[in-house]
């Protein structure tokens, strides 16, 4: 695997370091020992799938406060998304900044976001299906989420936002927010 942190502490793109020949590739999606090498989390606790039919589809941006604070790796299986994670975290530099990494099913690029970010993305293609590998298992008491269209974070989504869910289009903008302890 290959680690290329983002602009973001702790936030990382992760790209195959793929053996190829005649018949094809073969690669490592995930090693315990290179993760750990990294200091990143060495273990996953649920792997959840999503599916968005229409090119376009908004979720998140979503995230969970401690205890239950996660890292996700997000792949894209199908499709394409503009992945864009934001830093909550309190104290950070970064506090309220946002990159973006385009996730496709040709690149099988991944996304590491770190605990303390919120994470959302928007679908470039039709039929659009990502894997999230989760170090925390999923607490509705502890979620949390931040606006997608918050005028202070000003993110280009490259398409008319279409398919967010209510809970979603609720979510309160950075300034209402308090910081990820």
């Amino acid at each position: 695997m290959i680690f290329t942190p983002l602009p973001l502490s702790g936030a990382f793109r992760i790209d195959l370091d793929r053996r190829a020949d005649d018949r094809g590739f073969f690669a490592r999606l995930f090693c315990a020992r290179e993760f750990a090498a990294q200091g990143l989390p060495d273990r996953w606790v649920q792997i959840n799938n999503s599916f968005s039919r229409a090119r376009g589809t908004l979720r998140g941006l979503h995230f969970q406060r401690p205890p239950m604070a996660e890292v996700k790796m997000v792949r894209c299986l199908q499709g394409a998304v503009l992945d864009v994670i934001v830093d909550l975290r309190a104290g950070s530099p970064t506090y309220g900044q946002w990159t973006s990494v385009k996730l496709d099913a040709e690149s099988r690029a991944m996304i590491l976001v770190p605990e303390g970010f919120a994470h959302g993305f928007q679908t470039l293609r039709p039929d659009t299906e990502l894997l999230y590998l989760h170090s925390q298992f999923y607490s509705p008491e502890h979620e949390g989420g931040l606006a997608h269209d918050d005028p202070r974070l000003a993110i280009p989504w490259p398409l008319e936002v279409t398919g967010l869910s209510p809970r979603d289009a609720a979510f309160p903008t950075l300034d209402a927010l308090e910081p990820i302890r």
